[in-house]
C-alpha cells in the first residue's frame, strides 16, 4: 500500500530562495522561523507536553529542488568537483525529497485556530512544507563519538560583515542581526572566490547584494 505524505505545516521566515541558507540547522541560531500548522493539525492535545523539549526534529520537503534524483552528488564543500554518493550526502536531489533538522524550540502558541511553534536555527526557506515534528531525546539522539565521513569537520571561519547603515536602518536591529549571521557563514559556493562578483540573497521582501574580499563580506545594494 502506497503511503501519501501531506504537509501539516508550513515554514514562515525572512529567507525567499535556496541560496544564502544555512548549510546545516543550528549554524544560525539567531535566524528565527516558524512553523505555522494547518488548522487539522493544530489541535492542542497533539502538542501536550512538547514545550518540556528544547529541541525538536523536522521532517520536511525540499520544495525547491526540483524533483530530480541524482546517484551521485557533488558537494560544495568539497570544491563541487568531487562526487559522492547521494547516500552519503545530505543533498535535496533524492529518490525522496525529504529533509531532516534539529532545531530549537522557542515557543508554542495558537492563534486563529492554527498551532505555531517558534524555532531557532532552521535550514529552511520560507514556505518550506513540514511533514512532521517529532522531540529531539538527548539519550538517544545524541552520538558523542560518531564518525562524520567526509563531513567531520566544522565549516571554516566566519566571515567579517559590514552592513550598509540603509540596510542596518531599513532592517532593523533584530533582523539586521539574524541577517549579519547568515552572512558571516560564507553563503558562497566553497569553489567560488572572486571579489569582484556580485551575490545576491533574498531576505523578506529585500533583494541584499554583496561581495567578498578577503574574508570581509560588504553589502553594496538592496532592492
Amino acid at each position: 500500500m502506497k503511503i501519501e505524505l501531506e504537509p501539516i505545516a508550513l515554514i514562515e521566515n525572512p529567507l525567499g530562495g535556496k541560496f544564502g541558507l544555512p548549510r546545516q540547522a543550528s549554524l544560525v541560531p539567531e535566524l528565527e522561523s516558524k512553523a505555522v500548522f494547518f488548522p487539522e493539525f493544530s489541535a492542542p492535545e497533539a502538542f501536550r507536553e512538547i514545550d518540556g523539549f528544547s529541541h525538536v526534529w523536522l521532517i520536511w520537503g525540499f520544495s525547491l529542488s526540483g524533483g530530480v534524483w541524482h546517484p551521485t552528488v557533488r558537494p560544495p564543500r568539497l570544491g563541487g568537483n568531487k562526487r559522492v554518493g547521494v547516500f552519503a550526502s545530505r543533498s535535496p536531489f533524492r529518490p525522496n525529497p525529504l529533509g531532516l533538522s534539529c532545531v530549537k524550540l522557542v515557543s508554542v502558541s495558537f492563534a486563529d485556530g492554527r498551532a505555531i511553534l517558534t524555532l531557532g536555527g532552521a535550514d529552511l526557506a520560507d514556505g518550506t512544507p513540514i511533514y512532521d515534528v517529532k522531540p529531539y531525546v538527548p539519550y538517544a539522539d545524541c552520538v558523542p563519538d560518531a564518525a562524520g565521513g567526509w563531513a567531520n569537520a566544522a565549516p571554516g571561519p566566519k566571515l567579517k560583515v559590514f552592513l550598509s547603515p540603509a540596510l542596518r536602518e531599513r532592517l532593523g536591529a533584530e533582523d539586521a542581526a539574524a541577517l549579519t549571521a547568515l552572512l558571516s557563514q560564507d553563503p558562497r559556493p566553497a569553489y567560488q572566490d572572486d571579489p569582484e562578483r556580485v551575490y545576491a540573497l533574498e531576505w523578506k521582501s529585500l533583494t541584499v547584494c554583496f561581495r567578498v574580499e578577503n574574508g570581509v563580506l560588504t553589502t553594496t545594494d538592496e532592492k
